[in-house]
C-alpha cells in the first residue's frame, strides 16, 4: 500500500439505490476527475468543495448524468485530494465510472484504505478509525451514540487523561531517584499507590466487555420455565407473529428457537426454550440441556410461570435462586388463578400471552433492563481496545503489589511504563504495522 498512489472505490453499499458514490483519493484525484467528468457549466477547473452537475464520460460516450465534488488537501477525509462522483444507484453505472477512473490511472482501494490514509496522515487516531467502522455497523441507537462519541475523541481524551497521570507518577519516581534528599521514596510510594487506586476504577468502568458487547452485537433474551407454562405463546405475542409451535402437549418445544427483535431500540435475539424438568425422553433431555445452557449465557431471563396451576418443584427451585437478570412473569391470567403475584414477589408481571394483557409491560421492562445494562457512559467498544485496557489494569495492579511488597520504585516504574504503553496503543501512538493491518483489514472497501 502506497500513499503516493491515487486510489478509487465504490463507497456505497452493493445493490440498487438512488445514489452510488465513487470516491478517489491521492495526488492525481483532480487530474483523473477532470478526464472523466465534464461539468454542465463547461468550466474546466472545479471550485473546491462545491458539488457540480455534469456528465461522466468513457471513450467519448456519456456514462451517466452525475454530480461531482473535489475536496483539495488538507481539508478532506484523508488529508489528500479527494474527488467523488455521485451517479445513479445500481452496479452498472457505478462500475463503469469506477472502471474509467482505473483506466485513467487510479488503482483499486484496499479495504479501509481511505480511513487508513486518514490515520497515517494524522487526521484521526486509531480509536477514531475504529469508531468509523463501529458507526457503520451500529445496530442500535446507543451503539451509534457511543461510536459517535468515540469518533469525536472520547477514547482518545480518556487515554490522554490517564497518560498524563501516569507520566506524573513516573516523573515522581525519577525525582525520588535523582533527588532522594528532597523526595523521600516512602512518601513517593504512598502517593503513587493512592493515585493508582484512583485510576483503576476509571479503567475498570471503561473496559466492561459485557456492556460493550450489548452495544455492538445486541442482547440475548431467553424465555425459560417449566413445560406448558406458555413460553412459546409468549414468544409469539412478543414477536406479533406465530413463530413458535403451540400445543397443549407438555414438551412440544424440544430445541432453542431464536428470532430477532428489538426492545426500546436495543436489538436482541429472543429464544424460546424447552421446558425445564427431569425427563427420560432422550430427545427432550437434549432440549432441556440446551435450555439450561441458554439461561446461563442470556443477558435477560424471562421466567414464565403458569398461574393456572400449582407451582411445581422445578418452579420453586428456579425461583429460589437469586438472579439479577431475571424477570418473573405470571402467565395465563385469562384462566382461573391458583398462583398469585404475591406468591412470587412484588416485581412479578401478570400477563396473558393469549389475550395480550401485560405484553407491552413486559416488553417495557425488558427494554428498561437492557438500557440500564448498556448504560450511557462512554465505553471502549472494540475487543482490541478492551484487551489493551485490561492489560493496563493488570500492570497497574502489578505496580501496587510491588509497592506493597517493598520493592524499589524503579521496579514499580517498569509496571507503570508497560501500562502506559498499553494505553497508548489504543490510540495507535505506538501501534505496530501488524496491529494497524489487523484493524483495517476488517473495514469495507470504499471507507
Amino acid at each position: 500500500m502506497s500513499g503516493e498512489d491515487t486510489i478509487a472505490a465504490i463507497s456505497t453499499a452493493t445493490g440498487e439505490g438512488g445514489i452510488a458514490i465513487v470516491r478517489m483519493s491521492g495526488d492525481r484525484a483532480e487530474e483523473i476527475l477532470g478526464k472523466i467528468f465534464s461539468p454542465a457549466s463547461g468550466r474546466k477547473v472545479l471550485e473546491n468543495r462545491k458539488l457540480v452537475l455534469g456528465t461522466c464520460m468513457a471513450d467519448g460516450e456519456e456514462i451517466d448524468e452525475v454530480m461531482a465534488v473535489l475536496m483539495r488537501a488538507p481539508k478532506s477525509y484523508t488529508r489528500e485530494d479527494v474527488a467523488e462522483i455521485h451517479c445513479h444507484g445500481g452496479r452498472a453505472c457505478a462500475l463503469r465510472v469506477l472502471n474509467q477512473a482505473l483506466r485513467e490511472g487510479a488503482r483499486p482501494a484496499e479495504p479501509g484504505e481511505f480511513t487508513r490514509r486518514a490515520f497515517l496522515n494524522g487526521r484521526i487516531d486509531l480509536s477514531r478509525a475504529e469508531a468509523v467502522m463501529q458507526l457503520i455497523g451500529a445496530k442500535n441507537e446507543l451503539a451509534q451514540k457511543m461510536a459517535m462519541r468515540q469518533l469525536r475523541g472520547g477514547s482518545a481524551e480518556f487515554v490522554e487523561g490517564i497518560r498524563k497521570r501516569l507520566v506524573d507518577l513516573l516523573s515522581l519516581i525519577e525525582a525520588s531517584m535523582d533527588f532522594p534528599e528532597e523526595v523521600e521514596e516512602e512518601a513517593a510510594a504512598e502517593e503513587i499507590r493512592g493515585e493508582i487506586e484512583k485510576i483503576l476504577p476509571d479503567l475498570e468502568k471503561k473496559s466492561e466487555a459485557r456492556r460493550a458487547r450489548l452495544l455492538r452485537e445486541g442482547a440475548w433474551v431467553v424465555l425459560a420455565g417449566t413445560p406448558n407454562a406458555g413460553k412459546s405463546s409468549l414468544m409469539n405475542a412478543l414477536l406479533s407473529q406465530d413463530r413458535a409451535i403451540v400445543t397443549e402437549i407438555p414438551g412440544t418445544t424440544r430445541d432453542v428457537l431464536t428470532e430477532q427483535i428489538s426492545f426500546g431500540g436495543v436489538p436482541a435475539q429472543i429464544s424460546d426454550t424447552a421446558g425445564l424438568r427431569d425427563t427420560q425422553d432422550p430427545v427432550e433431555k437434549i432440549g432441556v440441556s440446551r435450555a439450561r445452557d441458554a439461561v446461563e449465557k442470556a443477558d435477560v431471563v424471562v421466567m414464565v410461570v403458569d398461574g393456572s396451576r400449582p407451582l411445581s418443584r422445578e418452579d420453586r427451585e428456579i425461583l429460589s435462586r437469586p438472579d439479577p437478570r431475571r424477570i418473573v412473569c405470571l402467565n395465563k391470567s385469562d384462566l382461573p388463578q391458583i398462583v398469585s403475584a404475591e406468591d412470587l414477589g412484588s416485581e412479578t408481571i401478570v400477563l396473558s400471552a393469549r389475550t395480550g394483557e401485560g405484553i407491552s409491560l413486559l416488553a417495557g421492562e425488558i427494554a428498561k433492563m437492557l438500557s440500564t445494562e448498556a448504560g450511557e457512559e462512554d465505553l471502549l467498544l472494540t475487543q482490541r481496545q478492551i484487551s489493551l485496557c485490561r492489560q493496563a489494569i493488570q500492570n497497574l495492579q502489578g505496580a501496587l503489589r510491588a509497592i506493597a511488597e517493598g520493592f524499589s520504585l524503579d521496579a514499580v516504574a517498569v509496571d507503570l511504563h508497560q501500562a502506559l504503553e498499553d494505553l497508548c496503543e489504543i490510540t495507535g501512538e505506538n501501534a505496530s504495522e501488524s496491529v494497524i493491518d489487523a484493524v483495517f483489514k476488517n473495514f469495507c472497501v470504499g471507507k
